[in-house]
């Protein structure tokens, strides 16, 4: 029964992240401040970061923002010493040609990336001469979502130094009334709550945090800051009734429906697919088991494993009584699910028993019944092609049943289940293998376990309204909102009407409203903060968004006319999206330097500002494996090297900019008596510039620096940062050290320690590139060669000798090499445990994808 409405504008929480500015040597940050204008629900964010060279010397600054994902950059700029470096957004090719043109000039400066579950990180990187300053500037846009009942805006906090002006200003213009605003930090002591200062009053609230020095002090006369961690506003607005439904209207053309939150509930039915092994199926029990503790008597349930075989807890739905919850948990905790994927068959029956529930009115009419899937592999049993798949499933719903599918872990084909669940008026995450994998799952949860209505629509009148963005909705979940936009016919209308529909637990749902454009006006007259055209901007946001979406499950023609509009739409409206790119340049009176901000389309994917133009990622690791990408791809291709300890391999090798990287292989400490072969490491890496006479060695124990016949060593005890002429190197204390020579690439080098005591293993080291574009074509050795772009085409994926590890063909190189599908270990955040990336894996010692073959790579010497 519905009992009350309230009028909206999203649908999910949303994230602003702040900045932290990284500094090295004489860099003073003065000011840091994001000045946030919220105006029904759409976020304007203004970050402004303000330093100084104190030094009399050059040096380099980096701006680093987190975002979230769900945001468009619409400007970035640079200004130097009074000189402002600005940004345009063009077409992505364009935006390259442009950006390679101004690099062929001049010199450029770095770039770093990195990604979060929930925000892309932005970082650029810049020379600021001695005595001199710089201002980086950031606007990005945001429609914020509502979720659990409350607008949330996420900042993280973390300037590294005491900032003299350090400042978050947040105001938020609401229409209907504000009827709640809170913020707090993770950070936050007694003493800095006292800071945070909270207004609101009718339609309008302001969050302040302004700490003074001091108050950023851990102690009275320390010198690093309590500001690190996250800092939350939360708010929420008033409900109104049907009657008086609010409808933003504004004279530029363009008209806001704010949407429905209601109180009331339909009925679930769930069916719950899952395959799932080892710590996935830990994390997965653990948070099924916290679901079932939740779920309502009045649901309906199901569980449905999908591994070599396809099994199910009951043969039908059955009502989630406390007898039938407790055997339920007897369930879960007995799940196991080894071996292969038949996710076709998982999902297809699924789709069988929620028909039969419905048909033999086993649950209620009115019943909103869902489908969640959970898998942390790829379909290799049944039907494995995925397009087949996607076909059968979309005829077998017939838009009946939203399909959620969740991706465990990076192993998961998740562009197939993002497809197949648009398709099927659902979505897909990706569930982050962390430590808190199962409060993921059960946040997923309990976002849809409470639907307030199926089947909502709204109408307007056909003649009135053009360029509407989506007005029809499965589901409506608690807690949430929907949003329309469109455009008037007439840009002298001035009233609209509105018919809404929908199906509630017990009844039906059906109103009309309407409201006039002087009722609005009105309304905003009464604030002063308003950022210009707003709603205009805010329907292009949302077109976007929605036509992307569309575009990701579409094909052939239809994905040609989708990719062209939002194309124009981003171009038009000044949105960095998938489809352009922001390319900023200095004027033409000064050296040429450019930069390129991109926006991937993947979940895992990072949002970087290339200054430069990085496309990839290359490194080995471990006994020894070596992985590279392939960024057109979206994948990587992975291979190990087994020769003796001892050998020096040839990983780097550029006689233009005559850097160097060799290896040297350590093996373990006693050969294994199982085998007659011995696991081996990088124990020694020798970089050099033979052009500035410089060598740096490094091994588990010290780090050797020899410019000439001056020699400089350190330890991994030091915490190091060593600037020189065509040389900085900083060493993070036994952890890694970050090393770039002259204008050529930089190098991570992680690493790696274990137990002293252990009775096999020592310690060893893994190389990261960064930079690698800065050198020359003629780069080769067994990393350098993949400098330069590489293609290939994976074809027949069928099951392998590992149920886990799907075998394959790959076309490369005009060669046919048969692949495994697996993952390596990414260590650069995390030396002890590592992240998992998906690559294909080429076997013996890379033979068809390296050039030669890897014995071509021994060398004599480090250097």
């Amino acid at each position: 029964t519905i009992t009350s409405f309230l009028p909206l504008l999203i649908t999910a929480s949303s994230f602003f992240s702040f900045f932290n500015l990284q500094v090295v040597n004489g860099i003073e940050i003065y000011s840091m401040k994001i000045d946030s204008k919220v105006t029904s629900r759409f976020a304007r964010n203004v970050i402004t970061s303000r330093a100084v060279n104190r030094g009399n010397v050059h040096k380099e600054v980096f701006f680093d923002v987190e975002l979230p994902k769900t945001a468009f950059i619409t400007n970035f700029s640079m200004t130097i010493d009074g000189v402002t470096y600005p940004g345009n957004i063009k077409e992505k090719e364009a935006a390259k040609q442009e950006y390679e043109k101004a690099v062929s000039k001049g010199q450029t400066a770095g770039l770093v990336k990195a990604s979060g579950r929930k925000t892309e990180k932005f970082t650029v990187s810049v020379n600021i001469a001695a005595a001199s300053k710089v201002t980086f500037e950031l606007t990005y846009e945001e429609l914020l979502k509502r979720q659990f009942g409350k607008y949330e805006m996420f900042i993280k906090v973390k300037p590294k130094q005491l900032v003299k002006d350090f400042e978050i200003d947040v105001s938020i213009f609401e229409p209907q009334g504000i009827t709640e605003l809170e913020a707090e930090g993770t950070f936050i002591t007694n003493d800095l709550q006292n800071v945070i200062k909270k207004t609101f009053s009718d339609k309008k609230g302001h969050i302040s945090f302004k700490p003074t020095l001091d108050q950023q002090r851990t102690c009275a006369n320390c010198s690093q800051s309590l500001l690190d961690g996250d800092f939350t506003v939360k708010y929420d607005v008033k409900r109104t009734t049907p009657d008086n439904l609010q409808v933003n209207l504004t004279a530029d053309s363009f008209a806001l429906l704010n949407g429905l939150n209601l109180h009331g509930k339909c009925q679930g039915a769930v069916k719950a697919s899952c395959s799932l092994k080892g710590r996935e199926l830990i994390v997965t029990t653990e948070a099924l088991l916290k679901i079932l503790d939740d779920i309502r008597d009045d649901d309906f349930l199901n569980f449905i494993l999908f591994g070599s075989d396809v099994h199910t807890w009951k043969e039908k739905l059955i009502r989630a009584t406390p007898e039938n919850l407790d055997e339920a948990r007897k369930f879960v905790r007995g799940i196991d699910t080894e071996g292969m994927t038949n996710l076709y068959g998982g999902i297809m029956k699924g789709i069988e028993m929620l028909n039969a529930a419905h048909e033999e009115n086993v649950v209620p009419k009115r019943s909103a019944s869902i489908i969640i899937m959970l898998t942390d592999g790829q379909p290799n049993v049944g039907i494995s092609d995925t397009q087949d798949i996607r076909a059968h499933v979309k005829k077998a719903t017939e838009g009946k049943y939203p399909l959620y599918n969740l991706g465990f872990g990076y192993g998961v084909d998740y562009g197939f289940l993002e497809k197949m669940a648009l398709e099927n008026k659902g979505l897909a995450r990706r569930i982050y293998p962390d430590s808190d994998s199962a409060l993921q799952l059960q946040g997923f949860y309990d976002e849809v376990s409470n639907p307030m209505l199926m089947d909502v629509e709204l109408h307007y009148p056909e003649n009135e309204i053009a360029g509407l963005t989506k007005n029809s909705f499965k589901h409506f979940y608690d807690g949430s909102e929907i949003v329309v936009a469109g455009r008037f016919v007439d840009i002298n209308q001035n009233s609209l009407t509105v018919d809404v529909k929908g199906e509630g637990a017990n009844d039906a749902l059906s109103f009309t409203t309407q409201q006039d454009a002087e009722q609005t006006a009105k309304a905003f007259q009464e604030q002063e903060y308003i950022f210009g055209d707003y709603i205009e901007r805010l329907w292009a946001y949302l077109t976007i968004e929605q036509l992307l979406e569309k575009r990701t499950a579409a094909t052939g023609e239809e994905k040609e006319n989708l990719t062209a509009e939002v194309l124009d739409l981003s171009l038009k409206y000044k949105f960095v999206t998938p489809l352009t790119s922001m390319v900023v340049t200095k004027p033409e009176d000064y050296d040429n330097q450019a930069g390129i901000a991109d926006k991937m389309t993947e979940g895992i994917d990072i949002f970087s500002f290339h200054i430069n133009f990085l496309t990839s990622y290359m490194y080995f690791d471990g006994d020894p494996h070596f992985i590279i990408s392939v960024p057109q791809k979206e994948d990587a291709i992975c291979f190990n090297i087994n020769e003796k300890p001892g050998d020096v391999l040839s990983l780097i090798n550029d006689p233009v900019t005559g850097i160097t990287v060799n290896g040297e292989l350590i093996g373990d400490k006693r050969a294994n008596s199982d085998t007659k072969t011995q696991n081996t490491y990088f124990g020694k890496l020798g970089i050099a510039n033979k052009h500035l006479n410089l060598k740096v060695t490094v091994t588990s124990e010290k780090i050797t620096i020899q410019n000439g016949n001056e020699k400089t060593a350190f330890t991994w005890l030091d915490s190091v940062t060593l600037q020189q002429e065509g040389l900085t190197l900083i060493i993070n204390r036994e952890k890694n050290l970050v090393l770039s020579m002259g204008g050529g690439a930089s190098f991570v080098i992680v690493l790696h320690q274990v137990w002293k005591k252990h009775p096999l293993q020592q310690d060893f080291l893994g190389l990261y590139t960064l930079k690698s574009h800065k050198l020359s074509e003629q780069t080769h050795g067994l990393l350098g060669q993949f400098f330069h772009p590489i293609d290939f085409t994976i074809l027949e994926i069928h099951p392998g000798s590992d149920p886990k590890k799907p075998d394959a063909t790959m076309i490369i190189k005009n060669k046919e090499l048969t692949v495994t599908r697996g993952w390596q270990k990414d260590y650069r955040k995390d030396p002890k445990h590592g992240v998992d990336i998906p690559c294909w894996f080429v076997h013996n010692n890379g033979a068809g994808l390296i050039d030669g073959v890897h014995t071509d790579y021994i060398v004599s010497s480090l250097f």
